[in-house]
């Protein structure tokens, strides 16, 4: 999440009715004849009903068929949750891992607003363990954090979407957020040399838990550091010479990424961001990278005060991708402390059947450093937040 005023997840066999009557040897052929029929139509249902999926918590396990997400009976799973913000930052600046807490009665918290996904921003230099991380909040004590949540969010019947938030690269160009290469702020792309060992790890440690969603740059910006839409969108899908010198770090491209993922054997849903973080989806499409296992959504984030913030907009930019593929829009807010913009959106994502997530569940912000839709973990909302409340707890009662 960025603000204006910053640099820019068989039927079954009918019973048989047979009444055996007792007239000497016809009893035992009729007999012999049901088991035969029973037989035939067991196994049919056999066939016809699905593999039961693998049973990592109570969440649903997700893949993608045509333009929606569903669960592993088939049926399409909606996403509505909240962002978590804290894990892209306390770690690297030396905070700890988490804003807040992770255990059982905030996730309780968010329940109760109706939530079904929750998203985990990460940070590579500390999953990593990258040298001026404190180690404290690095490498494996890092990663175990991370895994113990998921594990206690799909334990209550939600998904985790793990999105890479903050990663390495000097960059100093147009709406640069930060003069370091350490990974303290956004990046136009991510970069080769952290963020490939990074998805090849968090896909190996969620693999076989496709109640998790792997969302692989937050905000990608390399329209801002290129000349042009073709070549900021050939960038974004191959990376390395694609992005000239544009941006100066050497770029995984997202089809390299995808790649990483599934050399692991991961199967997760794997979401893409579009251009000007995330909010340009206009050539996901035509850019679209391969995916043997054809498990791709469009990411999308909406706020006021993007570019795209009106339904002509919404309309234009997005028909055509939700009409091929499923879209969430990981990120919508406001920075007006005010629920006006986002109940427009949400009834027209409702109207197409887009998921989406509000940023954020944090309850120690407040509208001048972000959309908080809380004041206290156990989800009391401000303003904004009761906005969003309301509407999934009458979803939730449609």
């Amino acid at each position: 999440m960025r603000l204006a005023n910053q640099p820019q997840s068989g039927s079954s066999a009918s019973r048989q009715n047979s009444r055996r009557r007792r007239f000497g040897y016809l009893a035992c052929v009729s007999l012999l004849l049901v088991a035969a029929v029973l037989t035939t139509r067991f196994a049919t249902r056999a066939a016809r009903t699905p593999a039961l999926p693998p049973v990592v918590g109570s969440a649903p396990q997700l893949h993608v068929s045509g333009n929606e997400l569903v669960n592993a009976y088939g049926k399409e799973v909606v996403l509505h949750g909240v962002d978590r913000s804290g894990t892209e930052f306390q770690c690297v600046e030396k905070h700890g891992i988490f804003d807040g807490p992770s255990n059982q009665a905030s996730i309780t918290a968010m329940k109760r607003w109706k939530v079904n996904v929750v998203r985990v921003p990460l940070n590579e230099a500390c999953w990593n363990g990258e040298s001026y991380v404190d180690a404290r909040y690095a490498n494996m004590n890092y990663r175990a954090a991370i895994k113990s949540y998921v594990r206690l969010l799909n334990s209550n019947g939600l998904v985790v979407i793990l999105d890479l938030h903050w990663s390495d690269g000097l960059y100093v160009g147009k709406s640069k957020s930060c003069a370091t290469a350490e990974a303290v702020c956004e990046k136009p792309m991510p970069d080769a040399a952290e963020s490939l060992p990074f998805w090849s790890s968090v896909a190996t440690a969620f693999k076989g838990d496709n109640a998790v969603i792997f969302d692989l740059l937050n905000e990608p910006y390399p329209d801002a550091a290129l000349p042009n839409w073709t070549s900021a969108w050939e960038c974004w899908r191959d990376g390395g010479s694609a992005c000239g010198t544009g941006i100066p770090y050497k770029v995984a491209g997202m089809q390299t990424l995808i790649d990483a993922i599934r050399a692991t054997g991961a199967t997760n849903v794997i979401m893409l961001g579009g251009l000007n973080f995330a909010n340009d989806l206009s050539g996901w499409l035509k850019y679209e990278p391969t995916d043997p296992d054809a498990n791709l959504v469009a990411s999308w984030h909406s706020y006021n005060f993007n570019g795209c913030s009106s339904p002509v907009c919404w309309a234009t930019e997005l028909s055509q991708v939700f009409a091929k593929v499923p879209v969430i829009a990981g990120e919508i807010g406001e920075n007006d402390c005010s629920d006006g913009y986002i109940d427009a959106l949400m009834r027209w994502l409702d109207s197409k059947g887009i998921g989406y997530l509000a940023w954020a569940w944090n309850a120690d912000w407040n509208c001048s450093s972000g959309p908080s839709l809380i004041t206290s973990y156990s989800g009391a909302p401000t303003a904004y937040g009761l906005g969003y409340k309301s509407h999934l707890q009458a979803l939730a009662r449609s």
